[in-house]
């Protein structure tokens, strides 16, 4: 080979490491975030970073999902994507595609604050549902002062300031909670049973075909216990039932996993029955199902 083709053929290789360089995309670099998960759709989440306060991360089955453990945080327990609930802070490592979105190759989070996330959901749901009961409450009540407002003027307008705080209440939720609850049901127990009593099953399965009509739905399943025996007794069977309710509407109903938020357990936690009662008792064996409307995706 003379000098002049071994030239030719050196710039010709060098001229192709070059191209093939630059022809790379710069989305496949790998890049590491630390957020709040704000909001979550199927797929995709919304994640509030230091830097990006709107940041979409896109999930698929490819996606790691796991809890760290340990002192020193290096183990990895492995979790399922339901996982990924509002308010849980995470670690995501992946890389941006052509529309600027963080493909998720790996998500990892902290157990305790798994169970400070699904907490502050489970009770934030609560709340808000006590806080629209006491606004329809209060609309009734101003209606019925509307025929006697000559007589009742001053407590007319002690019932509009008292509507006035009731709203600002459900706007401060709303700012938290990017979720209506569309609607919900409730399963309930007998003492110490986790097994779901069959006569459950059309409704739940009635509730899972109404949640496929409607656009951005997410499932939550939130269990609960009555006040007697131990609290860690409790607390585990709290988390049979939600487990046993969400089997159903994952194997019988057909939801996607895609679509269920980790079920919740919270034990004794938000009774709503007197515990000196049997019927009270009654009330608080129970596993309460919500089908969440996503605000953004529903354009509400």
């Amino acid at each position: 080979m003379t000098q002049s083709k071994r030239f030719r053929f050196a710039y010709v290789a060098a001229f192709s490491v070059i191209v093939l360089a630059l022809s790379t995309p710069i989305a496949a670099q790998t890049v590491k975030v630390e957020g709040l998960i704000k909001a979550r759709n199927g797929e995709t989440m919304i994640l509030q970073t230091s830097e990006a306060p709107n940041l979409i991360v896109v999930l698929d089955d490819n996606t790691d999902v796991g809890q760290v453990q340990g002192a020193l945080k290096v183990r990895k327990k492995q979790m399922s994507m339901a996982a990924l609930i509002p308010g849980l802070a995470v670690k995501v490592e992946g890389y941006y595609n052509s529309q600027n979105q963080l493909v998720a190759r790996s998500v990892r989070f902290k157990g305790n604050d798994l169970e400070r996330a699904q907490s502050i959901q489970a009770g934030m749901h609560e709340s808000k549902e006590e806080l629209k009961k006491q606004q329809a409450e209060l609309n009734e009540h101003s209606q019925a002062l509307q025929a006697h407002q000559v007589q009742m003027t001053e407590q007319e307008a002690k019932i509009a300031a008292n509507k006035a705080a009731v709203e600002a209440a459900i706007a401060r939720f709303g700012q938290l909670d990017d979720y209506y609850i569309f609607d919900k049901l409730t399963v309930y127990f007998g003492n110490g049973k986790v097994n779901v009593d069959p006569k459950y099953v059309p409704q739940l399965l009635a509730l899972a075909d109404k949640a496929k009509t409607i656009q951005g739905y997410m499932i939550e399943v939130t269990g609960y216990a009555s006040a007697v025996g131990s609290a860690a007794l409790n607390q585990q069977l709290s988390e049979d039932r939600a487990n046993n309710v969400t089997k159903i509407l994952l194997q019988q109903a057909n939801i996607s996993l895609t679509r269920m938020l980790a079920p919740g357990a919270m034990g004794e936690a938000h009774q709503v029955g007197n515990n000196a009662t049997a019927e009270g008792q009654a009330e608080n064996r129970r596993v309460v199902v919500r089908v969440l409307q996503n605000k953004a995706v529903a354009g509400i």
